[in-house]
């Protein structure tokens, strides 16, 4: 008898865990969509974070600890004012404008979205600059 009655409570336990309380439905309360400025912190790749800090890191003089560091802290800062996508549209118009001379590199230096990216990008590196490294 005891034995019966500790297999159906264990039976009907484990029914109702594996069941997932679904035979009550959910509500659900639907709100206006709420648009936000914000730029999202963690949509840079991790592959483009380590990229931009070796890069900053060689022009800094070289790999030490406070150079990762503030390099680390540079991008960071970056990523607070850029999203990715304008952050990549600012790079490849800064690379392609400085690669080509003339009407050819004219595509990507003179329109005002180049322009305005590749301003937000040197503000942005510049802020970043001085809030990350330590000068003596």
């Amino acid at each position: 008898m005891r034995n019966n009655y500790f297999r159906a409570v264990v039976g009907s336990t484990l029914m109702v865990l594996l069941s997932g309380c679904t035979t009550v439905p959910e509500k659900t309360v639907e709100s206006a969509p709420v648009e936000t400025t914000t730029t999202i912190v963690n949509d840079y790749p991790t592959r483009d974070r380590v990229e931009y800090v070796l890069n900053c890191v060689a022009q800094h003089g070289g790999l030490n600890y406070i150079n990762q560091y503030a390099c680390g802290c540079k991008i960071d800062k970056i990523a607070e004012k850029l999203s990715f996508s304008d952050y990549e549209s600012a790079k490849t118009f800064t690379y392609l404008s400085k690669g080509q001379t003339g009407d050819a590199g004219a595509v990507f230096r003179d329109p005002a979205q180049s322009k305005d990216l590749r301003s937000r990008l040197k503000e942005a590196e510049a802020s970043a600059e001085k809030s990350c490294f330590i000068k003596p």
